[in-house]
């Protein structure tokens, strides 16, 4: 198995980038581990020679975060993005892991593979951490004004996922609305909710955006406008409770002495929240494996994006969903 990393993507990139690859190599050793990009920029990186199972593909260009995506992949065709995503085209790669520009990796992916047959819009799927573990959501990004059908189609897509990846059997499939019973919502949801009920997966009909932190579903669908507003207050909300929960309890004597004792009970806590421990989710939708991770990964982020594009190439899951559109 071979797996093409961006190493030039990310704000942290290629430093940390390349760090989570060589933890990576150390831990599966029997993956050949890419390392896409500037080779002048990622040489000072590693510690004396390249272990077996890692080499580098150079890529003279960079996307950056403020270009325009689709633009900037036209252009750059030397880009490492591009170059990494043309590998999986070219059969060079099974999948392509990146912590840079979502956009431009979408814009990449989308020219560079195509979609999958039957899938008309690509979804970014993501993990939100939840009291029952980690659940998806999907879109967050990809496709602003989605139709009935995709979110049909997402819903298959994230079924398919929460089942091979997360090892949820039968997940429960849930429809973003502003009400729990059928009927509620605007155009969109009220014409996709009939399609869902008739979908092969396990529809449980509207959650409510209070219910996505419960676990209520499994797999939350909904257009991409929608769903990441979702996730970005979510991630606002828990960064401002962890901060005042850190001021509040350490404000004086007799709280920092309580604190000592729960402190295992918060660190347990972050860890569940921290999306570092799931690395990174596919681009759904697109004819090859492309593993989206956060702009701030570090290198914990980037082991476990690539250790989840190995299980998505372990498990076949461009073949999964193909045979699925075809029952």
């Amino acid at each position: 198995m071979r797996i093409a990393v961006d190493a030039m993507g990310g704000d942290f990139a290629p430093e940390e980038i390349i760090k989570g690859t060589l933890m990576s190599a150390e831990t599966s050793p029997d993956v050949q581990l890419i390392l896409v990009g500037r080779k002048e920029r990622i040489e000072p990186f590693l510690a004396g020679s390249l272990p077996k199972n890692v080499s580098i593909f150079e890529a003279s260009e960079v996307i950056e975060m403020d270009e325009h995506p689709a633009n900037a992949v036209r252009k750059k065709k030397d880009s490492s993005i591009v170059v990494a995503t043309r590998l999986v085209k070219q059969g060079e790669a099974d999948a392509v892991v990146s912590a840079g520009s979502t956009g431009a990796q979408m814009a990449a992916a989308l020219l560079g593979l195509g979609r999958i047959k039957g899938i008309e819009r690509p979804a970014i799927v993501t993990i939100l951490p939840t009291s029952e573990g980690g659940k998806l959501i999907l879109d967050v990004g990809a496709n602003m004004d989605a139709t009935p059908a995709q979110l049909c189609q997402y819903a298959l897509m994230g079924s398919i996922y929460a089942t091979k990846i997360l090892g949820i059997s039968n997940p429960r499939v849930g429809l973003l609305n502003v009400g729990s019973e059928e009927g509620k919502g605007n155009e969109l949801t009220q014409k996709a909710y009939p399609l869902l009920k008739e979908a092969p997966i396990n529809f449980i009909g509207n959650v409510e955006g209070r219910d996505v932190p419960y676990g209520r579903a499994d797999v939350v669908v909904c257009d991409g406008f929608a769903g990441n507003i979702l996730l970005k207050t979510a991630e606002g909300l828990a960064g401002v409770l962890f901060d005042q929960i850190k001021e509040k309890i350490t404000s004086n004597m007799v709280r920092k002495l309580g604190a000592l004792a729960i402190k295992p009970g918060l660190k347990e806590i972050a860890r569940m929240m921290d999306y570092a421990e799931y690395g990174g989710a596919p681009l759904l939708g697109v004819n090859g494996i492309s593993i989206i991770c956060h702009g701030s990964s570090k290198s914990k982020a980037i082991l476990n994006a690539i250790r989840v594009a190995r299980e998505c190439v372990q498990v076949r899951l461009i073949d999964q969903i193909r045979q699925d559109l075809l029952k």
